[in-house]
């Protein structure tokens, strides 16, 4: 196996010492089979869009490990879409403004603070996005001021000309993202609003990559020194 003749860091020899760690003959790096086993297990899990709940109890770990591995993939996503948009960011794009609210929140008047706002760009067939400031931290400052009303207002009239772009424009690469990230949001039944901006990262670059090429993309962020 490659995984056990070469370094993860750097890709050169390693060693097989006698308490069963494998050290690198340049970078001198020491890991253990296991630890490589289980965090290429479970970036296969996790490319494959499998929860940390389901690969914990599949894999027989524990839950808040698993939880805490894909935490770190998530942050390890974000990182890889940010480079490649640097790589984009000089090509003519198209973007759309889109509000996410989950469904239970959707009746509820004071739910309106708790909406994602993120912009979605198109660079040639390549998703880049980017969350806009929470409305959240301006909910009491709105509510003293009376304004919330206006608010509600101008936030309807925007989903109400966001459902039109969707029912009359042709479908084209950002819709079809939108579509992708409302199917997947719904797998993890409700997501920490402090942490939304990673979950959309994932499916950003989820959406942009084979499942094969998000596994190889993580395993080479995981280990690279």
């Amino acid at each position: 196996m490659l995984w056990l003749t070469e370094c993860i860091y750097c890709g050169n020899f390693v060693y097989h010492l006698a308490d069963g760690r494998l050290k690198c003959s340049v970078c001198h790096k020491k890991t253990s089979k296991e630890k490589i086993n289980k965090v290429i297990t479970l970036i296969d899990a996790f490319s494959k869009s499998e929860t940390a709940l389901q690969a914990s109890k599949r894999l027989h770990l524990s839950y808040l490990s698993v939880q805490r591995f894909y935490e770190h993939f998530r942050v390890l996503s974000a990182a890889i879409c940010e480079r490649e948009y640097e790589e984009l960011r000089e090509i003519s794009c198209e973007f759309e403004e889109y509000f996410y609210l989950e469904n239970i929140k959707k009746r509820k008047r004071e739910a309106l603070f708790d909406a994602h706002n993120f912009l979605t760009f198109d660079y040639g067939g390549h998703i880049y996005t980017l969350l806009m400031p929470s409305l959240y931290k301006y909910k009491q400052q709105m509510l003293d001021d009376g304004v919330e009303d206006a608010y509600i207002e101008t936030f309807k009239k925007f989903k109400r000309e966001s459902k039109l772009i969707k029912l009359s424009k042709k479908a084209n690469n950002i819709l079809s993202f939108w579509e992708f990230f409302e199917e997947n949001i719904l797998r993890y039944k409700g997501v920490d609003y402090e942490k939304f901006g990673y979950f959309l990262k994932e499916f950003e670059f989820k959406y942009n990559h084979t499942q094969e090429e998000v596994k190889n993309l993580l395993i080479s962020e995981y280990f690279k020194v």
